[in-house]
This record gives structure tokens, C-alpha cells and sequence, in this order.
């Protein structure tokens, strides 16, 4: 994984948006804490995020959580749980659920040197033309002399 220079973090990425004050931003923000780990491999001056609710304390109330990251689409989580704190931490794992299968659909599958090294160049080397002899595995060795 490559390091960020300046990792994304709920607290400096967090907007609080309509049904929320300024004071309710940091209680959100301890809340949403979990997500530091999963937003660090992105850059905090390219990530945003947005909370908000609908009619909050009431019967419908909706939260709804967006997410932009620069060159990936926007992620929005909402939840209709009528328990604020509950409703909370429902978009904030759905949002954490859905950032894992967004980096898991961008990296290639099951062959982790993919991700590691650099894809080989168009021109051949004219070494590969030889025919590669195998080395005798070494516990095989013991067994045909025995």
C-alpha cells in the first residue's frame, strides 16, 4: 500500500449539513472515527464528506451521509432508523462497506504481484527467446537418488 502524504480524516473532511449544527460536529465526528483507518489511503485535500437529517427526532426521520473522493464516483449511504445515534452508525458502516468493494473492484484479483510491480514492457528481450531449463525442486532431489 503507498503511503499518503496527507491522509484523509472524519475530522478534517467532515461537513455537518441541514438538520445539524456546528456543535453537534464533533459528537458526529467521534462516531465516525472508525473510518479514519479506511479513508487514510486517500489524500484529505480530495475527500470530502457531508452528513445530514430530514426531519430529525421525528417518526421519518432520514440521515443521509455523502462521500466524494477525487476520480471515484460519489457514495451516498442514507438510513431511516428512527434512533439518531443508531442511524448514525448506520451510514457510517454501510459507507465503509461500500469504500471496500469500491478499492476491491480497482485492484486486480487474486494475484497480488499485479498490484506490486510495474506491468512488463512491449518489447521483448531477447534473452526469453532461450528455452528456461526448471531447477529440480530440492526435497524432489532427495527422493530420485534414494
Amino acid at each position: 500500500m503507498s503511503a499518503v502524504a496527507n491522509p484523509a480524516t472524519v475530522a478534517e473532511c467532515l461537513r455537518v449539513g441541514a438538520g445539524f449544527s456546528q456543535g453537534d460536529r464533533n459528537w458526529i465526528a467521534e462516531q465516525f472515527a472508525t473510518l479514519d483507518a479506511r479513508l487514510a489511503s486517500f489524500h484529505a485535500d480530495a475527500t470530502e464528506l457531508e452528513v445530514s437529517v430530514k426531519d430529525r427526532e421525528a417518526r421519518g426521520q432520514k440521515v443521509t451521509l455523502e462521500c466524494w473522493i477525487a476520480g471515484r464516483q460519489k457514495i451516498v449511504t442514507t438510513s431511516a432508523e428512527e434512533d439518531l445515534h443508531a442511524a448514525l452508525n448506520d451510514v457510517r458502516d454501510d459507507l465503509r462497506r461500500r469504500l471496500n468493494d469500491a478499492k476491491t473492484r480497482q485492484e486486480p484479483r487474486h494475484n497480488k504481484h499485479l498490484r506490486d510491480v510495474p506491468q512488463p514492457q512491449s518489447e521483448l528481450d531477447p534473452a526469453d527467446d532461450e528455452e528456461q531449463i526448471p531447477a529440480a525442486e530440492p526435497s524432489r532431489a532427495d527422493a530420485e537418488t534414494a
